[in-house]
């Protein structure tokens, strides 16, 4: 389990120079073929005996520990925001610009942020932002924020999975498995596909 103080180096040097409510903010979704993408930004306490250990990019842990660890960090959190967008934008505005707008709505939103901390995505946010590649391997805040969207996404893919049954949502959360694409090209589309990544892909059907 990698300890909290292990992940801290962005954070403390930012809060040397005087950021005060320093966040982290990350993406899930870009590459699925079906759902939204998801962003979360949190801001976490950083006393030291607030810190939760095992915090870390939510694709090296496990779902059970991913979920308990969301828990851990909505509870703890001084402020948070999740924010999606539709199939239906990505198609329009295209998924770069997607992401960069959910995260700018994300960040922007938390009434007392700072600096914004990101994995590598400067999104034009309102507080000075300060993008970090593979920053949800190095930062607290935004390994926090990795965690919260992967858990609120999965979620929301097993919610769409009773809905549209037949895609294996509730396994391949919208990425292009065999049996996603199988599925395409036998039942068609849903409302939530990405028609714009399913075309690149030359995968047929319709809804």
């Amino acid at each position: 389990m990698k300890k909290a103080t292990e992940m801290l180096e962005y954070e403390r040097e930012y809060a040397a120079k005087g950021y005060a409510a320093i966040c982290g903010s990350d993406e899930v979704g870009r590459g699925p073929l079906a759902g939204p993408v998801v962003v979360a930004a949190v801001i976490m306490p950083l006393d030291e005996d607030k810190l939760i250990d095992g915090i870390d990019d939510s694709k090296k842990l496990s779902p059970k520990r991913r979920e308990a660890l969301c828990d851990q960090i909505l509870a703890a959190a001084r402020e948070y925001a999740i924010v999606e967008v539709s199939p239906q934008e990505i198609d329009d505005i295209n998924i770069l610009n997607a992401t960069k707008k959910a995260m700018r709505e994300a960040i922007n939103s938390l009434e007392c942020a700072d600096l914004a901390l990101t994995d590598a995505l400067d999104p034009g946010c309102a507080p000075p932002c300060v993008p970090i590649i593979k920053g949800d391997a190095k930062s607290y805040n935004i390994a926090a924020a990795s965690i919260v969207a992967k858990v609120y996404r999965d979620r929301l893919m097993e919610k769409y999975a009773l809905e549209y049954p037949g895609y294996g949502f509730e396994r391949n959360k919208g990425y292009g498995s065999r049996e996603h694409i199988d599925a395409i090209a036998k039942m068609g589309l849903t409302p939530i596909h990405r028609r714009s990544f399913v075309t690149r892909m030359k995968v047929g059907g319709d809804e």
